[in-house]
């Protein structure tokens, strides 16, 4: 757990980092891509980026001793780690209600903690592996036709292609067996994993730049959390300890509702400036 903690860590405080180099790349004209590459021109997302680089490794090394469910729940939980960065950085002000959701976020993940097992010994099947590239190569087409999506609900569709994105990464870490190059060659869910990541940080991307980013957050946390947990426990036998899985659902639920009462944290750094 010390490491899912450490993962959100890294990315609650690259999210604060990357929402203000995405408006100020927003500026120019061109699509997803042009977006992209101005925001990689910003010193603050490439410093994002890299903490979302340690993150990553912190994930991995999380998702290979946890089941996804209890890493999913504490990589939504960056959410409050935006929210005190926010808080300490750029004197975003907050709310009692929102102090008692970052506590609540941490009673969560206290329980998780307690009734969380080993994660799951079941490898995985083919079929799933070519489900999570499916999956992958959908965001990356959601990704690229991004541009053209309009209207209220193009912050949540973006915010949850790249919850879906991430959550390919969760799940493809686990179906991978081998590093060796000839077994990474052959397995379809390293190509799910770098092709749902990389879709998954140009909608972030677009989502953080137009529109509302608080739905676009809360839809990255429901879409990064719920399926890859179900198909842990599903697909990967992922377990809690013996009579403790009220428990784990429990304090799954409370991280997840206190990380979507958090969403607005996705753009805290905007207001900070505007203030």
């Amino acid at each position: 757990m010390v490491c899912a903690l450490g993962a959100a860590v890294c990315f609650g405080t690259a999210t604060v980092l990357q929402a203000v180099a995405a408006r100020e790349a927003g500026t120019g004209g061109g699509g997803e891509a042009a977006l992209l590459l101005r925001a990689l021109r910003q010193w603050r997302y490439i410093a994002g980026l890299a903490l979302d680089g340690l993150g990553f490794l912190f994930q991995i090394a999380a998702l290979r001793s946890l089941p996804i469910y209890a890493v999913g729940a504490a990589l939504a939980a960056s959410l409050a780690v935006t929210a005190v960065v926010a808080a300490r950085l750029l004197r975003v002000r907050l709310s009692g209600t929102e102090w008692t959701a970052v506590a609540v976020v941490c009673a969560g993940l206290a329980m998780l903690g307690l009734a969380s097992g080993p994660e799951g010994e079941e490898g995985g099947s083919d079929a799933l592996r070519y489900v999570m590239l499916a999956v992958a190569v959908g965001m990356l087409l959601l990704s690229l036709a991004a541009g053209r999506l309009s209207g209220a609900s193009r912050a949540l569709v973006l915010g949850l292609g790249a919850g879906f994105g991430f959550g390919v990464v969760e799940v493809s870490v686990r179906l991978i067996d081998s590093l060796a190059p000839a077994g990474l060659l052959t397995n379809p869910a390293a190509y799910a994993l770098v092709i749902g990541g990389g879709a998954a940080f140009v909608l972030l991307t677009s989502a953080l730049q137009r529109g509302s980013v608080t739905a676009a957050t809360a839809g990255l946390v429901i879409g990064e959390t719920i399926g890859p947990a179900a198909v842990g426990v599903v697909w990967l036998g992922d377990r809690t300890r013996d009579g403790l899985a009220w428990l784990a659902v429990l304090g799954f639920l409370v991280a997840v509702a206190g990380a979507l009462a958090l969403a607005r944290f996705g753009e805290a750094p905007v207001a900070a400036e505007e203030g």
